[in-house]
């Protein structure tokens, strides 16, 4: 055989060896296509489970005995009655209408002080002596006006006796008449002048002024010592009956229309667990020029001294009351995955169910969507469930 003829043949052979490559790349790709259709049917699979056990996460199991070991509460969903309120900062204070702002009413020298700050003083009881000229001035013009009232008192009726035996004049007794009704009049003048200041008749010294407590009270401030100088409109003693106080609210003007005279509000203390109840007794009819806010007050009763001034509070005013088609306990509605759902009871266990939330009064919640009447629901403990639901999503991660 030739050269030549060795290439024809090899040159036969080549398309042979082609043919047989591009047939075996075809059966790879089948085999590739088969084990990939292979895989898309177990992805599948799994995702189908997956897609079920998914479908399960919302359902989690609960016996009786879990219900009453973990304290679950059960409660049905029905219509309700909300009570929206507004909270508002307060501030206790002393009651103004039961605070004194004690003064001495004259000039003098304090002698004594028998009060002290946070004693608790009776009506009439002295709180200070103080030395004064002028009540000494006043007291001795009460003095000379009585003497000159007992002199006129004798002429007066000697001269009636003389007028009555033709012995003097009718002039003359009804002079000594005239002058009977002056002593009189200088006597009631000079008493209302010692009556005005606070201080009686003299019984030890005419210049002893005698500074008492004008109803029963504490010493809650006190200006003054032993020997000072006082002033007649000096602030020397504060007191104040405590047996009553004032919850003072600081009103927006955004919502002096929710607060109103004689409306019922509930005070709460923020330093410790406290609250009272009242009504509303002033609001006021100003803004303040700085502020924008008015005041207003609620009285409370302070037994105890419970209710210190200085105290801060927060002011629950019932705005209004709304009846709501449907209505569940606060407590029951709990966040899933930044969701809203509350767990309706089903057969052994619970199926988280999400729910559309109205108005609020803190104890219940109103339902727009997601329950209807009558579906039994975890009111108290609904944490426990949602905490179980928790882990079953964690194994179910794992």
């Amino acid at each position: 055989m030739t050269k030549k003829q060795k290439f024809t043949i090899a040159g036969k052979s080549a398309p042979a060896d082609a043919h047989a490559a591009e047939k075996t790349a075809t059966d790879d790709h089948k085999e590739a296509k088969d084990d990939h259709d292979d895989h898309k049917d177990d992805d599948h699979d799994e995702k189908g489970h997956a897609e079920k056990d998914h479908a399960e996460d919302g359902k989690i199991a609960f016996s009786e005995q879990q219900l009453k070991t973990a304290g679950i509460v059960l409660d049905t969903a029905a219509p309700g009655r909300i009570r929206t309120s507004l909270q508002l900062p307060g501030e206790i204070r002393f009651n103004q209408d039961r605070t004194a702002h004690v003064v001495p009413k004259v000039n003098g020298v304090v002698e004594s002080v028998s009060a002290n700050l946070g004693q608790q003083v009776k009506k009439g009881q002295v709180l200070a002596v103080v030395s004064s000229s002028t009540v000494s001035e006043q007291r001795s013009e009460l003095l000379n006006a009585q003497q000159r009232l007992t002199l006129a008192q004798s002429t007066h009726a000697r001269e009636k006796t003389l007028w009555q035996e033709k012995i003097s004049a009718e002039q003359d007794y009804l002079q000594a008449g005239q002058a009977l009704k002056e002593a009189q009049i200088a006597v009631r003048n000079a008493q209302q002048k010692l009556a005005a200041i606070g201080a009686g008749a003299a019984s030890s010294g005419l210049n002893r002024y005698e500074i008492r407590a004008p109803f029963d009270g504490i010493v809650v401030e006190k200006h003054l010592a032993l020997g000072e100088a006082v002033k007649e409109d000096a602030g020397i003693f504060i007191i104040s009956d405590l047996s009553s106080v004032w919850a003072e609210i600081t009103v927006a003007a955004r919502d002096m229309s929710a607060v109103r005279v004689g409306e019922s509000v509930t005070v709460n203390a923020t330093a410790f667990a406290s609250s009272a109840s009242g009504k509303i007794a002033y609001v006021g009819a100003l803004l303040g020029e700085q502020t924008r806010t008015a005041k207003a007050h609620v009285v409370l009763p302070n037994p105890g001294n419970v209710w210190r001034p200085g105290l801060f509070v927060n002011v629950d005013v019932l705005a209004q009351e709304t009846d709501v088609a449907l209505a569940v306990a606060a407590d029951a509605v709990q966040s899933v995955e930044q969701k809203q759902v509350v767990f309706v009871r089903v057969a052994d266990g619970f199926r988280k169910q999400e729910v559309t939330l109205g108005r609020t009064d803190g104890k219940r919640v109103e339902i727009l969507k997601g329950l209807s009447a009558g579906d039994v629901y975890a009111a108290a403990g609904s944490f426990v469930i949602k905490a179980e639901l928790g882990k079953g999503s964690a194994e179910h991660a794992h």
